[in-house]
Parts: C-alpha cells; sequence; structure tokens
C-alpha cells in the first residue's frame, strides 16, 4: 500500500502562481510513475502532467504546456506540480496518482480555485 497526499492548493488570481506539492510514502518511491489529474465541478477528472520514476521522462496537457512543470525529488519521496500563469478555467480539485507494480494509488486531492 502507497499513502498519497496532496497540499499546496489555494485561493489566487488569474496569473498568479501555485505549487502543489504530493508526497508518497509506503513502497520505493522512484518505481513509481508520477501523475497530477484535476477535475473541475460537473466534469469528468483529466490527465495534467506525469513524471517517470527517474525524472526524465514528463508528459502535459496541452492546455497546461508552458505554464505548468512537473518535477520530484526521489530522495525526499516528493512530486511538485508548478502552475504559472494560472487561469479560471484551471480551477479544480488537483489529485496526485502514482502508479507502479503494485497497483494506483490516489491522494485526496487539492482544491485549486483561480478568480477572474
Amino acid at each position: 500500500q502507497v499513502h498519497v497526499a496532496e497540499s499546496g492548493g489555494g485561493l489566487v488570481q488569474a496569473g498568479d502562481s501555485l505549487r502543489l506539492t504530493c508526497g508518497a510514502h509506503g513502497h520505493t518511491f522512484m518505481l513509481y510513475d508520477m501523475a497530477w489529474y484535476r477535475q473541475a465541478s460537473g466534469k469528468v477528472r483529466e490527465f495534467v502532467a506525469s513524471i517517470s520514476g527517474d525524472g526524465t521522462g514528463t508528459h502535459y496537457e496541452d492546455s497546461v504546456k508552458g505554464r505548468f512543470t512537473i518535477s520530484r525529488d526521489n530522495a525526499k519521496n516528493t512530486v511538485y506540480l508548478q502552475m504559472n500563469n494560472l487561469k479560471p478555467e484551471d480551477t479544480a480539485i488537483y489529485s496526485c496518482n502514482a502508479v507502479g507494480g503494485p497497483g494506483s494509488f490516489w491522494g485526496q486531492g487539492t482544491q485549486v480555485i483561480v478568480s477572474s
């Protein structure tokens, strides 16, 4: 079992930045690919960004390319999502996902609200 927990959400204005943090504990962290997803009110959950276990491979959803950066620190069992130039349409609950041999594990999510 892997315990995943997110933090760093909040209420910001359009154009501001936030950094989300996700800690994962319970197994060898670098064996897990990590990803961020988000779910806006009334919408399905969507992929935002992912990073490979060794940090060399990243992928982004088109609407966040150039604004969001995913990174990880395997020594701290932590993955980050740096979000710059936030837009109202980025408002959502952001969840962290750890995917590895034992399975897929999710955190509870952290709320991001971007006001116009």
